[in-house]
């Protein structure tokens, strides 16, 4: 159903970029494009499909900056470092493991965008326009709680000045970079905060092997362990993954 709504969320975007372009094709058989008599238009099936997959292409932008994947990657990066491992878990896993975090995280807002806008679209209930805006008030209610009211002032500012009376008004072309330098900002945080441990771990089997004349051994082979150790024991997996999914969810 996720990947559904993903779809659907694509070729709304798609509809309002490409709406122009369908309607100099209207007087094209196959690609024929009339007013629905709502004050949207209705689009051929073959015009339907070509916009769904030109919405496509906007999918990988759409993973990456209007959800939870940037700040969950990250974080899963950095933890790999700070355990000294380097491709442990391989890169593949971490993303699929931050691919489902990502659609545990934004069920709810999955799930209302599929009440508001996707199902009246599938039921031609609304047009592909009236789809996109109402797919866009989940999204940018979910980016609004995760960004920085300075990252949005500074953004702002870079695109002239402009006030807004809430944060609501605030157009997506100020908020999306907003909310990715929020989730960057955020991710290196919790990075710091799970460096600490190990880093400390590292300091003092350093000290003891110098203290103990141990030159030729490296400390790495010896930290290593202890830090896989102190991992496991503290459940780490699941400490780090619930309180990534609670800093979205709360």
């Amino acid at each position: 159903m996720a990947r559904r709504l993903i779809l659907a969320l694509a070729m709304a975007l798609a509809a309002a970029a490409l709406a122009g372009a369908a309607a100099h094709a209207a007087t094209v058989g196959a690609l024929d494009a009339r007013p629905d008599g709502h004050g949207g238009t209705n689009y051929t099936v073959p015009v339907q499909v070509l916009l769904l997959m030109a919405g496509l292409v906007f999918l990988p932008a759409i993973l990456l900056t209007m959800t939870s994947f940037t700040r969950i990657i990250i974080v899963l990066s950095l933890l790999r470092q700070a355990l000294g491992l380097t491709q442990t878990p391989p890169n593949q896993v971490l993303i699929g493991l931050a691919l489902f975090l990502t659609m545990f995280v934004m069920s709810p807002v999955f799930t209302r965008v599929s009440d508001s806008a996707l199902k009246p679209l599938m039921d031609d209930k609304i047009t592909s326009e009236e789809a996109m805006t109402k797919a866009q008030g989940p999204l940018r209610d979910f980016m609004i709680k995760q960004t920085r009211r300075d990252d949005i002032g500074l953004f702002l500012k870079l695109a002239g000045g402009k006030t807004y009376p809430t944060a609501e008004d605030v157009p997506f072309s100020v908020l999306v970079p907003a909310f990715v330098t929020s989730e960057l900002k955020t991710g290196f945080q919790i990075g710091f905060l799970i460096f600490l441990p190990f880093l400390v771990i590292d300091i003092v089997v350093a000290a003891v092997m110098m203290s103990l004349g141990m030159m030729l051994l490296s400390p790495t082979s010896v930290s290593l362990p202890l830090k896989l150790a102190l991992f496991v024991l503290v459940n780490g997996w699941t400490l780090v993954i619930g309180s990534l999914a609670e800093g979205f969810l709360k």
